[in-house]
């Protein structure tokens, strides 16, 4: 008994020095980020369709879809894509039209479903009313501020780039689970995204921002190839990576609003959310046990019986914890909500080594209510 505890401890430890690593690369990676001297604005721009496909409604949905009509650009459309005709996002939309008569604002009726995925089967429907060749498309509770447009394109016209992506911060409701899961997207899902961009550079996309030129996205079979991945905006990156093309990841910070998530709801949406990580990048996913540092402290800590070392590697570990929330989460993002919530980080870290550990005990998802089995990040409706 004793040796196997002795043999715990020396795992905690190497655990937390790994994590205390990876911290620290976090913070190198978010100065790096912050770093990065700012093109000059272009003098043009060119024409711009936002494909937005719908399902349901979400918090704050209208205010999302009203910023993308304020944008300080010259030429754009928007399209929106339902595949039912009694969606209630359609009245969203329709209300959109009237306050904003003099934008270019279309209802696509996306019929047929094509896939698993009804988003991209909504977005199959949705190009050929496209008017434009350089795309964006976002998700239905993305907020974005007046100048999104201009930060996403400019970079689209190096020929040598094909897809502009954007980090977000999530705005919580009054819910234990909904804050919690604005804290895991500030202090642990944006740092991850940053050491990736230093590490390896972006290959991959994010749902809050796909901007890409039409041209690209025939290059990699359409969204037709797309019609049966759960993580699609991934896929997109992964395609457009391949194709020898560099993802850019912007420097326009847009803003999602959370559902007021009970807790079982966000535990069931934070283990989709990570068995779709899974599936996608498995050899990643499993690299994530040597990131849970607070957990890791706390096993030595428990194991070391409360020695003074062990004491001293939990108090580093969680300053080093703490300095990554705070930069990525104020300097990076704009966090206004994350400084107050600070306090539920180890509640938060605790629970993400939970789900980490749930999401390999089977393959069902749901999402917008069905149910779906996934199988090497494909979909297939039980």
């Amino acid at each position: 008994m004793h040796r196997l505890l002795q043999l715990i401890e020396i795992i905690a430890v190497i655990g937390t020095i790994s994590s205390i690593v990876y911290y620290l690369l976090s913070l190198y990676s978010a100065r790096r980020f912050l770093g990065v001297v700012r093109p000059p604005r272009l003098s043009a721009f060119p024409p711009v369709t936002i494909l937005k496909p719908l399902k349901g409604t979400d918090p704050e949905m209208y205010e999302s879809f009203r910023s993308h009509c304020l944008q300080n650009y010259a030429e754009y459309e928007i399209i929106f894509g339902v595949s039912d005709r009694n969606d209630p996002a359609v009245v969203e939309v329709q209300r959109l039209q009237t306050e904003f008569p003099g934008s270019n604002i279309r209802l696509v009726h996306c019929d047929n479903i094509l896939g698993a995925n009804v988003k991209i089967s909504n977005l199959v429907q949705m190009i050929s009313a496209a008017r434009y060749d350089h795309l964006v498309v976002n998700d239905s509770d993305i907020r974005v501020p007046a100048d999104y447009l201009q930060n996403v394109i400019a970079p689209l016209t190096d020929p040598s780039t094909g897809l502009v992506t954007c980090l977000y911060r999530a705005i919580a409701a009054p819910t234990l689970g909904s804050k919690i899961e604005a804290l895991g997207i500030t202090t642990d899902f944006a740092p991850g995204v940053l050491v990736a961009r230093q590490l390896e550079g972006i290959r991959f996309g994010l749902g809050s921002t796909l901007a890409f030129r039409r041209e690209t996205l025939r290059q990699i079979g359409g969204f037709e190839s797309l019609l049966d991945y759960l993580a699609d905006d991934y896929q997109l990156g992964k395609r457009i990576a391949g194709q020898s093309l560099k993802v850019e990841l912007s420097f326009s910070i847009v803003e999602t609003y959370l559902p007021a998530y009970k807790f079982l709801d966000f535990l069931r949406h934070q283990i989709r959310w990570a068995r779709t990580i899974r599936d996608s990048r498995p050899a990643g996913y499993f690299g994530l046990i040597f990131t849970f540092g607070l957990a890791w402290a706390t096993l030595a800590l428990i194991t070391a019986r409360g020695a003074p070392w062990a004491c001293t590697l939990l108090a580093v570990t969680a300053a080093a914890r703490l300095t990554v929330a705070f930069t990525v989460g104020k300097r990076v993002l704009g966090d206004a909500q994350m400084p107050a919530d600070l306090w539920l980080i180890p509640i938060r870290d605790f629970i993400a080594v939970f789900i980490w550990l749930a999401s390999f005990a089977g393959h069902t998802v749901s999402w917008r209510g069905d149910l779906f089995t996934l199988k090497k990040g494909k979909l297939a409706r039980i």
